[in-house]
């Protein structure tokens, strides 16, 4: 058994022991966006810092905990909160709570954050589906030896968010009348804003939205066999294209436009 499946082991046991079983859906929820994991009913809440292996969160607007329990029908396990590459965690690191949630069985993993308007068709505000993505990070989560019990050496990421899970999203905002863009997110390492000329060359290789996450962990939900669903909250405009940038307005953002994130969420995770 290879380290990082001890790791695994060790993880999962402890989260077991705090009552997590049957695990559906995993649930990473970005900056502003963790109001969500508090509608879970009957919930376990499980601090990072008390996890075998789990790295902690150190960004405004990230709770840092698991909350397990059910949401719309359906047993979730839900970050409030994730890691990212700019906080000097390896890619490894990053994704390991991915890891982890395919250790307990999920079967589909659902990722949100908050990203810079690209698209000069956006606005703050507005939501995001993310159809595709673009890893300009300079790093993979799968470098090094693969471990053929976890994935394939080379994942294919044809179909990186699942075709038929974006078709029910974009029924439901249609019946409940929620705005809903469709695009491709970008990953930048950060923890700098783009600048302006980072934004016209995301802009030209075909971006709708820039971040500084999400990118790693759809990598490893792939190459675990997860089906993934990606939803960007459009907090501001990019480098160039507004005034100027600062993460109090990600997260004012986040905040005005909860309800109708939070909306889509629940009534997707109903008919999945």
């Amino acid at each position: 058994m290879s380290s990082l499946q001890e790791k695994l082991k060790e993880t999962t046991d402890f989260i077991k022991k705090k009552g997590v079983s049957d695990v559906e859906f995993g649930l990473i929820l970005g900056s502003g966006l963790g109001e969500l994991a508090d509608e879970i009913k009957d919930p376990q809440v499980i601090s990072y810092n008390q996890i075998p292996h789990f790295p902690v969160s150190t960004v405004t607007g990230h709770a840092g905990q698991l909350v397990y329990g059910m949401l719309a029908g359906k047993k979730v396990l839900a970050m409030q909160g994730r890691f990212h590459y700019y906080e000097g965690y390896s890619m490894q690191t990053v994704t390991y709570p991915v890891r982890v949630m395919a250790a307990l069985k999920a079967h589909s993993l659902i990722v949100t954050n908050a990203a810079g308007g690209v698209n000069p068709e956006f606005t703050p505000g507005d939501l995001m589906l993310i159809a595709d993505h673009i890893n300009f990070m300079g790093d993979n989560p799968l470098f090094g030896p693969n471990m053929d019990d976890l994935g394939p050496r080379f994942p294919d990421m044809s179909e990186a968010y699942h075709l038929n899970y974006r078709k029910k999203v974009k029924e439901v905002a249609k019946k409940q009348e929620i705005t809903l863009k469709e695009g491709n997110y970008m990953a930048f390492s950060g923890p700098t804003y783009e600048t302006p000329a980072e934004v016209r060359f995301a802009r030209t290789a075909g971006a709708d939205a820039v971040g500084m996450s999400t990118v790693p962990e759809v990598i490893v939900a792939c190459h675990s066999g997860l089906n993934v669903l990606g939803i960007s909250c459009i907090t501001n405009l990019a480098a160039g294209m507004q005034k100027n940038l600062n993460h109090k307005e990600v997260v004012e953002t986040t905040e005005r436009v909860k309800v109708d994130f939070k909306t889509l969420v629940k009534e997707t995770l109903k008919i999945l």
